[in-house]
């Protein structure tokens, strides 16, 4: 069967259920704030079988606001807005609504509840006038009580199109959107869409196109695969629109075949985050890590400790930066520093056996490298790195060659590393 190109793939979600996501608030239009609202909306959206077809950002204006909501109103089934939901002067998101659909504000008692819970057992400090107008909202609005703040989500409905109002703070926003999923599920009959990723290390976008070409040719109707290129690591997006069971286990064939082409590059057989991934393999083999860090820093350890539950695996790291550590304190010894250098296999790996018995760990990770923009030479230009992981009965080593700047290349080692450790702990 014929491969469906993208545009096609998207011609058919249009014309199911669509959605456009509006951000509000100055501080996202000059870059103080780094947008993370859209991106998490969107991959909801997407895991319910709702296709987001725009993002727009707007402004503190009560003009830019509306013309955004307005151009959008009967061309897409969902709208959903984020920001300017709080008690002061600048955030006039609210207003605005209840000028556009023509009402006026009134409190909602289940809203005013909410906030006092929230400064009585939660802040524990007094209501003032200023929070109280956190209660207030559009007359006829469908309030959706936001328990994680004081401010609530407000559901509208003009024309073919749901209209949804969140907070701008993301703790906020997550966790209304099982609520805003449900609603939308009420009022739309939704597709199913299935979302396979896999990723890949070690092979260009171009040529990992070559070998899946026929694959392409083959896959099946409403299926699409994208190519996502990140941080030393290229993601295989799968995206199929299903209607039945038969079509869900076609498009479960092909990511099985999928996953054979790419086995020689293949690092991840899911999305999940690998410092999870990890923290899950550690849980169930009921073992610890422990991290032996020169280039990164630490950056490793904070990836591994940002999970819930790391104590549990994860005794702790040495950030072994100077030459003078990775002798004194992992027991590299002086005659490999200056015979290898310190970016070398033999010093990773004497790193990982000192981080192994000093921290009396199951596994280890060790990394050395050169992070630029100098310290290069020819023999080991700005961006070689040597990584190990492994434990006290066997050990993997890895030299690899990254081409970015300083910041990027510290993620990209740490991603490899974690990686490396994955496949380790899934082939034991």
């Amino acid at each position: 069967m014929a491969r469906i190109s993208r545009n096609e793939l998207l011609q058919i979600m249009k014309r199911s259920v669509n959605a456009t996501i509006i951000t509000i608030g100055d501080e996202l239009l000059i870059g103080q704030v780094i947008d993370t609202n859209s991106a998490f909306m969107a991959r909801v959206l997407n895991r319910a079988g709702i296709s987001v077809i725009r993002k727009l950002a707007v402004s503190d204006n009560a003009e830019e606001i509306r013309a955004a909501v307005d151009k959008e109103v009967n061309a897409v089934s969902v709208i959903l807005q984020t920001g300017g939901l709080g008690p002061t002067s600048d955030d006039v998101t609210k207003q605005t609504l209840a000028d556009y659909f023509g009402v006026k504000m009134i409190e909602d008692k289940g809203a005013l509840r909410n906030v006092k819970r929230l400064y009585d057992k939660v802040y524990k400090k007094p209501l003032n006038p200023v929070n109280l107008r956190q209660a207030e909202v559009p007359e006829g609005c469908k309030v959706i009580i936001n328990k994680r703040g004081s401010a609530p989500c407000m559901q509208f409905e003009k024309g073919r199109s749901l209209i949804f109002s969140l907070p701008g703070v993301p703790f906020e926003m997550e966790g209304l959107m099982p609520d805003v999923i449900t609603a939308i599920r009420e009022r739309f009959q939704l597709p199913k869409v299935i979302h396979h990723t896999i990723a890949t290390a070690g092979i260009g976008e171009s040529e990992l196109a070559a070998i899946l070409a026929d694959f392409e040719k083959e896959i099946a109707p409403k299926t699409s695969l994208a190519y996502l290129p990140g941080l030393g690591i290229l993601r295989l997006r799968l995206t199929s629109v299903v209607t039945g069971k038969e079509e869900e286990e076609k498009v479960n064939r092909h990511v099985r075949v999928l996953k054979k082409l790419a086995h020689q590059y293949l690092i991840s057989s899911d999305d999940t985050p690998v410092e999870e991934a990890v923290g899950k393999l550690l849980l169930k083999k009921k073992k610890s890590v422990a991290t032996a860090e020169s280039c990164t820093g630490g950056f490793i350890a904070s990836m591994i400790t940002s999970v819930s539950g790391a104590s549990s695996y994860f005794p702790g790291g040495i950030i072994s930066y100077s030459n003078v550590v990775k002798s004194g304190t992992l027991g590299v010894k002086t005659t490999t520093l200056k015979k290898h250098g310190a970016v070398s296999e033999e010093v990773v790996k004497e790193m990982l056996k000192g981080v192994l018995k000093k921290m009396k760990s199951d596994y280890g990770i060790a990394v050395s490298g050169i992070m630029g923009p100098g310290g290069g030479s020819e023999q080991k230009p700005v961006g070689t790195v040597w990584i190990a992981v492994g434990s006290n009965h066997r050990v993997d080593t890895r030299k690899l060659h990254f081409r970015f700047d300083r910041k990027r290349n510290i993620q990209s080692t740490a991603l490899r590393a974690l990686f490396m450790l994955k496949l380790f702990l899934e082939n034991e």
